[in-house]
């Protein structure tokens, strides 16, 4: 057993844990009642007797071991042996991070639950919460947690429900809460205070990255008989619905556009929030309306030509597009029961794999310490290639994924029992076995067999290089150096360790639960639609949780699987309010009336319409809100500059309409400023 005190750290029992055969999701992590984190590993005795036992047989009988073979398994059993020392360290450093009592934050002003990025506060400062940091790792420990019930994770996972009620209350540059634009703001100070300095903002990634975070704590708390979390995971569906079709920044934080990360994480979002709502009973036509179009527009992404992904459109064209962005898209989207699915791009999907080339191959020749690596080998993954921050370097977070997708594929591979190649696949696949040939292999045949103990270890690689690369004491920074292979920026980032528990994860087996992806990898026929639908956002109650919330005796593994179709509240009457008006940059047409859906006249709650299908021939503004069946609706269009400041309002008496009874058609205003 190792101890981890809270906040001190007792460095000098990590090397007792790491002897044992441990993995990042085998430990039970607690906090015992003297208020320190216990790892309690499961161990793994008989895998190491027929490790001995292989090893014994094979050097009494004297068999040649073939080079390939040998040096597979010498790269296993250093990966192994690193896994083994880092898995505590990696655990005790993230949850340092994470207030109020990490040890890297305690007594600093981070409320319970929140995640600050590294505890470095100069070159850079990183001391602040990111939604999307914050939502990754605790989508992870939702995951570990969902797998292995401990008090200790329980405990942040409730923390994390509650600091996010919170902060989606908190006005900000970005905006408020009364149009859902504030839910955009990347960044707050560590208090949960605005950040008010210059930044790339809004960042359209947060939102739909906190509520499937949320969405994982809530499957499991529904399966256990409570429900607490919906009206925070309502507010980021609700955004992502209205606007993921609505330019923002990357998940860099450097370019303005449309980003594939932040589609793909948006189209789950929306579907496993559909999952979700449809069991607990809520509205959840807007999300299934929408996620169909999400979906249909991240297939615009792929550059067919070359076989990758252009992860950065609509600007941002001084990118080639080959980012760790559509290789973190990938891992964060896996469900297996998809398969190797091409829409959804599933990890071990033609297109996923041959972007995975493509990207990992950008980075073999602009780092000096990745020169004169085989091209069948793993080496260090940065950003994109074009990067210039800190000189442009590998980083631990991107060359962990590149392992992650990999591992992800294997599992998906060994469950389904063979291995689809196509021509867009069979550039990656020729790189580890040159006799690959395009069509399906069965579990069994040669091909087969050699792809998946190749694959396996190239995966491995990846996790080689990361180890090379860290601190001695397993300390992890941001970045290695692209010339020195100095770990550099940011220590301690906490993604960084998130990133390495969920690959070694994927490489001991755990398959985390499905996010209805099975359900939802048919495209839209005919063009694709900007389809966006507004909803009415609302401040979270605080979360109250029971006192005895544990495990239910017979909870089911996996309750919550099918994803809702078709028009599933015609109460509510999808109305489209679609209004031609010139505007100028950094003007907003909004609507305003006297229904509640339309803010009731108050103009700091009016309804932002999108720009989405404006071009200069075609001044058009639209949004599409649901409208309770039967109401008689008053409306007037104002133009927004600068914030409600500076509102005018369009001339002539009110827009009226009446809203008919229950139906699933959508019904259209087509006006003109006037």
């Amino acid at each position: 057993m190792a101890l981890f005190a809270v906040p001190n750290i007792i460095q000098d029992l990590i090397p007792a844990a790491a002897s044992e055969s441990i993995n990042p999701w085998t430990w039970n992590l607690n906090l015992n009642a003297s208020g320190l984190y216990e790892y309690l590993p499961t161990m793994h005795a008989l895998s190491k007797f027929a490790l001995l036992g292989a090893c014994a047989v094979q050097s009494v009988m004297g068999l040649p071991e073939p080079v390939e073979s040998r040096e597979a398994n010498l790269l296993k059993r250093n990966v192994d042996d690193w896994i083994n020392r880092e898995t505590p360290i990696a655990w005790q450093k993230l949850l340092c991070n994470i207030g109020p009592d990490g040890c890297a934050v305690r007594n600093q002003g981070v409320p319970a639950g929140v995640v600050v990025a590294s505890p470095s506060r100069s070159d850079p400062d990183y001391f602040y919460t990111w939604t999307r940091d914050a939502a990754l790792v605790y989508k992870g420990l939702a995951d570990a947690f969902r797998r292995n019930y401990t008090e200790g994770l329980h405990t942040q996972l409730k923390n994390f429900v509650s600091s996010q009620a919170k902060l989606q209350g908190v006005g900000n540059p970005a905006g408020g809460l009364n149009d859902g634009q504030g839910l955009g703001e990347p960044k707050f100070m560590v208090d949960l205070k605005e950040f008010t300095g210059e930044w790339g903002r809004p960042q359209r990634d947060g939102p739909p990255l906190r509520a499937i975070a949320l969405i994982r704590y809530a499957k499991w708390l529904v399966e256990n008989g409570h429900k607490a979390v919906w009206p925070t995971i309502e507010n980021d569906l609700k955004y992502s619905a209205q606007y993921w079709n609505q330019t923002g920044f990357d998940l860099w934080e450097e370019v303005p556009g449309s980003s594939f990360f932040t589609i793909a994480s948006t189209h789950r979002a929306l579907v496993e929030g559909a999952q979700l709502g449809a069991v607990l009973g809520k509205p959840t036509r807007a999300y299934t309306a929408v996620a169909p179009q999400v979906l249909c527009f991240q297939q615009s992404f792929w550059n067919a030509r070359e076989g990758f992904v252009v992860s950065n459109i609509n600007g941002g064209e001084w990118r080639r597009g080959r980012d760790a962005n559509s290789i973190l898209a990938s891992i964060h989207n896996f469900d297996p029961s998809a398969g190797c699915d091409a829409n959804t791009f599933q990890p071990c999907s033609d297109r996923a794999l041959s972007n995975h080339k493509v990207v990992v191959d950008s980075f073999r020749s602009i780092y000096n310490i990745n020169r004169g690596i085989a091209q069948n080998k793993a080496v260090a993954v940065g950003r994109y290639s074009e990067d210039i921050f800190y000189n442009g370097n590998p980083w631990f977070l991107a060359t962990f994924a590149a392992a992650e997708q990999l591992y992800d594929a294997l599992l998906v591979w060994k469950a389904q029992g063979s291995i689809a190649i196509t021509q867009t696949s069979l550039p990656f696949f020729r790189d580890h076995v040159s006799s690959a040939t395009v069509g399906t292999h069965a579990a069994g045949s040669a091909t087969y067999n050699q792809i998946v103990s190749a694959i396996t270890a190239y995966a491995d690689g990846f996790i080689e290089v990361a180890s090379k690369y860290a601190h001695s004491n397993g300390a992890m920074n941001e970045q290695i150096d692209r010339n020195t292979g100095q770990p550099i920026a940011a220590p301690d980032l906490t993604w960084s360790y998130s990133a390495f528990l969920t690959a070694t994860a994927r490489r001991d087996g755990y398959i985390p639960t499905g996010w209805g992806a099975g359900q939802a990898t048919a495209l839209p026929a005919g063009q694709c639609q900007k389809f966006e639908v507004a909803g009415n956002y609302n401040l979270p109650p605080t979360p109250v949780f029971p006192s005895n919330l544990t495990p239910a005796a017979n909870a089911p593994v996996e309750q919550i699987t099918a994803v809702p179709t078709g028009c599933t509240n015609p109460e509510k009457v999808f109305v489209t309010f679609n209004e031609r008006a010139s505007t100028s940059w950094g003007q907003v047409i909004k609507v305003v009336g006297n229904v509640p859906e339309l803010g009731s006249w108050d103009v700091n709650k009016a309804v932002p319409l999108s720009a989405s299908k404006y071009t200069s021939g075609d001044p058009l503004w639209s949004i599409t809100l649901p409208i309770q069946a039967g109401s008689s609706v008053q409306y007037k269009y104002i133009r927004i500059t600068n914030g409600v400041a500076g509102v005018s309002w369009e001339g002539g008496d009110n827009r009226a309409f009446s809203v008919p009874g229950a139906t699933c058609d959508v019904q259209n205003r087509w006006d003109n400023w006037r």
